[in-house]
Parts: structure tokens; sequence; C-alpha cells
């Protein structure tokens, strides 16, 4: 992938830094539930710390089309100042560029840190409004990057002011391109891709793009059914993309053509509802009866897709094998987390489903790198271009 800035080529010493994080968390009764991903940034925020920045944070929270109480960045000022240690600057105010939000940055102490207001408060920052970047510009000498999370977006505080000041990717950012731009250039081999989830339209471009780099592609979840009933197998009431079944056959012969072995479940849970106690039998994938629904992979799938990820040197994976956020259908997501959090092979996790199954079992630490950003992961797995890390570099720094 082409060369990018990054922190090691930035003279930060002493500026006033505006730096786009991803603070996009769960917030409930003004408490940030998972703060996984405020903790990912605070390695690039104690670097710039330790190198006597003035920090000026921005992000976006939920999705608000204005104002709302419920979605503004208090809470998660509060859990940042926990996480490091010291005073974070917040006011409440109607969006990060208004003129409460200007003068509150205005009188910024050197090396404090200020956390911006929602910026999805102001209706510029999805439309990459200039006038709003140009605000956001005026923060700050420089600017960093390490919202991988939204990177995909070109944002007024993504793309817009990356084009206004030097700047350059934090580390989150800087580690997620690497490694998973590093996936479609030079895997270490054999490289396994697991792919799950729900739709098999939203991992088209995907499958095209690893076809070219992957040397075995496991297909599991509630997309397997799509390619098994364009073979003319009998799925039940399983999920389908009935107008995605030529597409799966092609999928299928451009693996043949191209020498990637593409696995396809053997067998499926089956039950006629999905919820906890509900009886459930195992039935051949495409021997699905009808008023059942395959929900989960079978013992005889789990056993062939650890087996086919037992030599790999590098593994991806990206999507459940079924619902598992109703047992038992977990057991298949389960069984392939921990054969992945045991594998010697480096191993990447991306999609946010798959990351919270590895984290409420308890094996996150137990994986290589975890991707913060389930968009903007598939669309660098699809080998397109991030405007937000695109745009890093525009303005030379002096």
């Amino acid at each position: 992938m082409p060369d990018f800035p990054t922190l090691d080529d930035a003279p930060v010493d002493g500026r006033r830094v505006l730096v786009r994080v991803d603070f996009n968390v769960p917030v409930k009764d003004g408490v940030v539930g998972d703060d996984t991903r405020i903790r990912k940034s605070l390695p690039t925020l104690r670097e710039l710390l330790q190198r006597n920045a003035t920090l000026v944070l921005c992000s976006h929270l939920g999705r608000p089309k204005g104002p709302q109480d419920d979605a503004r960045m208090g809470p998660v000022a509060e859990r940042l100042a926990e996480l490091l240690e010291r005073e974070v600057r917040y006011q409440p105010t109607p969006g990060p560029g208004s003129e409460e939000q200007q003068a509150f940055v205005s009188i910024a102490p050197a090396g404090s840190v200020t956390l911006l207001e929602n910026t999805r408060f102001d209706p510029r920052e999805k439309a990459n409004d200039a006038a709003l970047a140009q605000v956001l510009a005026g923060y700050a000498e420089c600017y960093v990057n390490d919202a991988f999370g939204a990177a995909h977006r070109a944002h007024a505080s993504t793309e817009g002011v990356a084009r206004l000041l030097p700047s350059c990717a934090g580390r989150l950012l800087e580690r997620e391109l690497r490694v998973l731009g590093g996936l479609l250039e030079a895997p270490e081999r054999p490289f396994a891709v697991v792919l799950g989830g729900a739709k098999v339209s939203d991992k088209i471009p995907v499958i095209e793009r690893l076809l070219g780099v992957a040397d075995r592609i496991l297909i599991g979840g509630a997309m397997a059914f799509t390619f098994v009933k364009a073979r003319g197998g009998e799925v039940g009431g399983s999920l389908v993309e009935d107008d995605k079944l030529d597409m799966a056959n092609e999928l299928v012969a451009a693996a043949e053509e191209q020498g990637v072995t593409l696995l396809l479940p053997s067998d499926a849970v089956c039950a006629r509802d999905i919820a906890e106690g509900v009886d459930t039998a195992v039935h051949p994938i495409d021997a699905v009866p009808e008023g059942e629904r395959g929900l989960d992979i079978g013992p005889a799938t789990t056993q062939a897709f650890r087996e086919a990820l037992d030599d790999a040197a590098t593994i991806l994976w990206n999507g459940p094998m079924g619902v598992f956020e109703v047992p038992p259908f977990d057991a298949g997501t389960r069984a392939i987390a921990e054969h992945v959090a045991g594998s010697r092979a480096l191993t990447v996790i991306g999609g946010g489903d798959s990351v919270a199954a590895v984290t409420g079992m308890g094996l996150a630490d137990k994986i290589g790198h975890i991707s913060t950003g389930g968009g903007a992961s598939l669309e660098l797995l699809e080998g397109r271009t991030l405007p937000g890390a695109a745009a890093l570099g525009s303005v030379p720094w002096q």
C-alpha cells in the first residue's frame, strides 16, 4: 500500500495538535459501557503528551441528527480522564464548530487535553464542508488521525482538515493500515480466511479481492446458505439472498480457476425459532427441513474448519459462524474463536460481531490484531482507498 506519514515523521513537539480519535463507544445512563476504543487511543495520546503537545480531540458518537443530551461527549471525557489520569477539558456546546466551542478551545492551557463536542452535532461534518474543516483546522497547528474506524469516511474531521494542516497517522491508524494492508500484499502462507455473518452481499467485494491472495477461504454463518441454495441444496427457512445466487456460483468458479480452496459447511445446527432452550437438530447443510433454519455451523463443519486452520501461518476472521448472541447457536463461533486464539499463526480479527464474540469470550488478548473498524476494515480488505488515510501528508511539515 502507499506509504503515509506517521508520528515518527512529525515534528509535533510543543505544538497544538488536533487529533481525530474514534470514541464512538456505547454510553448508557451517562456511563461508558465498553471503553475499548478509548483505550486503543491511549498510546498515541500519551506519546503526544510526552512530547509536550497540547491536544484538541474530536470524535463522533452515535448517529445524532443534531444536539442531543444522550449523545454528548461528557461521559467519554470523564472516562478518558480516568484512563489518562489527568484532566480532560470538556464543555457542552451546540457543536464542534460553534462560537462557544471556539471560545472554549481558545483558552486551553499549554499541555492540556480538550475534547470537542460530538462532531455529528454539526451537519457540515458528514458533508465534508470546507467551512467546518477550516474552523477545526484553526484549533491547532497540525493534525493527527488516529480514528481507523472513521477513516473510510470523507468527513470534515477526517479528510477535510487533513488537507489544511500538516498531518500524519497516529499509532492506532498506523498499525491498522500496516497489518491489514500487509494481508493483501505479502501474507505469510498458508493464508486462511474465515468469513461469516448474515449476508453474502456484504462480503462479495472482500471475497473477490481475497481470491487473488488467500490460499483457502472458509465460509460460515447465514451467508453460506446462499452458496448452498445456488448449488441446488435444500435450505428450509434459512436466510438466503436469492438475487445473489448467480454471484455465489461465479465466486465458486473463480476460486476453482485460481486454485483457492473455498470451503463451505457440510452440516448446520437447525431450529424453528431463535431462542434459548428451543429444540435443535443437526442436518446436512443441503437438506434443511421445511420450517427449520440453519442457525450455526454443525459439529462436522466445526471440525473441518479447525483442520483447515491448523497449518495456517496467517488467519483473517471476519463474521460469526451463527447467531452467536443466542445460545446454543454460539457453539460454532466459540469453537472457531478458541481455535484461532490458540493458533501460532498471525491472527487478525475484523468486524464488530467477530470482535464482540472474542471479547465476550475473554479471548481478545490472545489475538494478534483486533481491528477497531468494521466498515473501514472491509473497505481496506476490498482494496479500496480510505479517504481519511489518503489525505494524510497533503500539507508538508515545516
